[in-house]
């Protein structure tokens, strides 16, 4: 297993080296981007989903992974944090908790979180990475989690093992089905079950996604096919140029090529659709982004609204403008990539 950027001492897991990169004047520019297809600057509309990054302890190092979490990373949200969570949850009408890492399961308050926002009625997504099933302190998380009806969005890069494998670690492959085909055996991904199993597909290298409707006819017919494991929904994202994926770009000399060719691939009608237009980020400190890539980014929301989210005010976020940089290419590019999947 690799180690975090942070473990080797990397420059880029400063979020300011990132910036730097980003700023390159070399690569083209989103806000300028934005001017030229006659389009306002992007700002928020509501709060819709509250999407808490309840840390960065991971049991895996994914080579592309944007928070650079990983099993060395210590980082993770406090039970009173959770409580301003929950409060904000109650108090707010906010329909959508998404909870995300690292590996969110292994957070302590990870349960206490899922089952104070069910009991609120709120949808719940939790972002999975299938291998956490196998922990042995995780023994029931799979039955817990259909019991609290909670949906899951799982990654799987690929229906081939070495693909998956060479993204996500030795063996990953092997271990996501064995997950699937318990949360399978649970009635997720089954039809009439209610159980939401939804997977994310992302590229191996500095490609965009293909057609995510055509993928996902792929990915089923293979995974019926050749491992009897079904899902709902397949989510097609592109990787965004923060954190590993970074790295790989910067270090294979392909930065510069895929920035470009995102910028070459901006979509103007996917703008409207930018997940930042109606999600908020939480950091496992309680800190408010406009993104969980913001969030990676240290990129605060623009002065004059609750930078925490114990001052949480919906009137006061709505509206805000959002903080955009040439990163954001990777969300507007081709039909649009959100933490939904393609946006038009």
């Amino acid at each position: 297993m690799a180690a975090t950027l942070t473990a080797r001492g990397n420059p880029l897991a400063a979020p300011a080296e990132q910036r730097r990169a980003l700023a390159d004047p070399a690569v083209p520019n989103f806000a300028d981007r934005l001017k030229a297809a006659g389009l306002p600057p992007v700002t928020a509309v509501r709060v819709d989903i509250l999407q808490v990054n309840v840390g960065r302890v991971c049991n895996q190092t994914c080579r592309h992974c944007h928070v650079d979490a990983g099993p060395d990373r210590r980082e993770a949200m406090a039970r009173d944090t959770v409580g301003h969570c929950l409060r904000v949850l109650r108090e707010f009408d906010v329909p959508t908790l998404d909870i995300t890492g690292g590996a969110p399961e292994l957070n302590p308050h990870f349960r206490e979180l899922v089952r104070g926002a069910r009991a609120l009625g709120r949808r719940v997504i939790d972002r999975c990475n299938l291998t956490v099933l196998e922990i042995p302190a995780q023994a029931d998380l799979a039955e817990f989690l259909a019991a609290q009806r909670v949906e899951i969005v799982a990654s799987l890069p690929s229906f081939e093992a070495d693909r998956t494998d060479a993204q996500r670690g030795d063996g990953v492959f092997e271990r996501s089905l064995r997950g699937l085909r318990r949360l399978n055996a649970l009635g997720y991904g089954r039809p009439d079950s209610g159980l939401i199993l939804n997977l994310v597909y992302n590229p191996a290298g500095a490609f965009l996604p293909p057609a995510q409707g055509e993928l996902e006819i792929q990915f089923k017919r293979e995974l019926r096919e050749r491992w009897a494991v079904e899902f709902n929904r397949l989510f097609a994202l592109a990787n965004l140029p923060i954190g590993r994926f970074l790295e790989f770009l910067l270090a294979t000399g392909n930065y510069e090529g895929y920035m470009e060719r995102l910028a070459n691939a901006f979509n103007p009608a996917a703008v409207p659709g930018l997940m930042c237009r109606t999600l908020l980020s939480v950091g496992w400190d309680g800190t408010l982004y406009d993104c969980d890539f913001n969030q990676m980014l240290d990129w605060p929301l623009v002065e004059g609204v609750p930078p925490h989210l114990r001052d949480f005010n919906p009137a006061r976020l709505a509206g805000r403008r959002v903080a955009v940089g040439n990163h954001c290419f990777g969300c507007a590019a081709g039909n649009g990539s959100s933490c939904g999947g393609s946006l038009t």
